[in-house]
């Protein structure tokens, strides 16, 4: 096969696997075609608001993320990290938000031995193990997680369980809460360690993109405050550099499946309700897509 028709085919391969959404629990993507063939980036923004999300959406401010289709609503799957984070390694993704019962969610990941039934539902990546990660090890992938907030930090005990699912993990204080550039540095060292990876192993990477956690009154001018205004003006940073991050792995790593999502929202004085780690409808609501790079 000459070059052309190779990359020819290589492009027209996530067409064929994104289907539109249909009936619930029927799924958008066979994960049993993507599993093996292309990498896997899932970004967690955490603490991104629906509602923020879409009205940045459809004021045309993210524009990297745009080009991937509308953000779904989805209920999430824990109103703080930690637990939210434990569902999602689990295979447990944000449901959608209209989601009667479980036979409604669209599950890309299935542990088969969690009692959910002996067969997969159609077009699910079924995965032993505890985790996603120690699933796709068997199949082949290296994992990695890039961290952002304190519970990937590995600085406590605490701080060392997510990082402690992954063959390789990464954390420094350049990528905290605090730094205004934690995006932008992220990124830079992605981009440097992709560049030497080896192309002939598949890799499952988590990254934990917290500009959008507070502080995130920084990014927007004059603020001394963080609010509703800061939190959209974060994402719209944090989009810019999600543009360059999809840039460079598409050119250095070639079919790659995107999961991104918020893991929770977080309240800005909405009923008196402050932060998160409460059920709050800004808090329980999340956008959510998935998509080919």
């Amino acid at each position: 096969m000459n070059e052309d028709v190779e990359r020819s085919v290589q492009e027209e391969v996530p067409v064929r696997l994104i289907k539109p959404s249909g009936e619930k629990g029927k799924p958008t993507v066979d994960m049993n075609q993507v599993v093996g063939t292309s990498d896997i980036l899932f970004i967690c923004l955490d603490t991104l608001r629906y509602d923020v999300a879409v009205q940045e959406q459809e004021a045309g401010n993210t524009p990297v993320l745009n080009q991937y289709g509308p953000w779904e609503k989805c209920q999430a799957p824990g109103n703080f990290t930690y637990p939210s984070h434990h569902a999602m390694f689990a295979g447990f993704l944000p449901c959608r938000y209209d989601a009667k019962n479980v036979a409604d969610r669209e599950l890309l990941f299935f542990p088969q031995s969690i009692g959910l039934g002996k067969k997969p539902p159609e077009g699910t990546y079924c995965f032993s193990g505890s985790t996603i990660m120690e699933g796709l090890v068997q199949d082949g992938y290296d994992t990695w997680c890039v961290g952002g907030v304190a519970f990937f930090d590995k600085r406590s005990d605490i701080g060392k369980v997510f990082p402690g699912c992954f063959q390789k993990s990464f954390w420094n204080p350049s990528f905290g809460c605090p730094v205004k550039d934690s995006t932008k540095n992220q990124v830079d060292f992605i981009l440097k360690k992709i560049s030497v990876a080896d192309t002939e192993k598949r890799i499952f990477m988590y990254l934990n993109v917290d500009a959008i956690h507070y502080p995130n009154y920084f990014y927007l001018e004059g603020a001394s405050g963080d609010s509703v205004l800061s939190h959209a003006a974060a994402l719209r940073y944090a989009d810019q550099e999600l543009g360059r991050l999809f840039e460079g792995w598409k050119e250095k790593r070639g079919s790659t499946f995107v999961i991104c999502c918020s893991d929770h929202g977080t309240c800005y004085g909405e009923d008196g309700c402050q932060f998160h780690g409460i059920n709050h409808p800004v808090v329980n609501t999340i956008p959510y897509k998935h998509f080919f790079i």
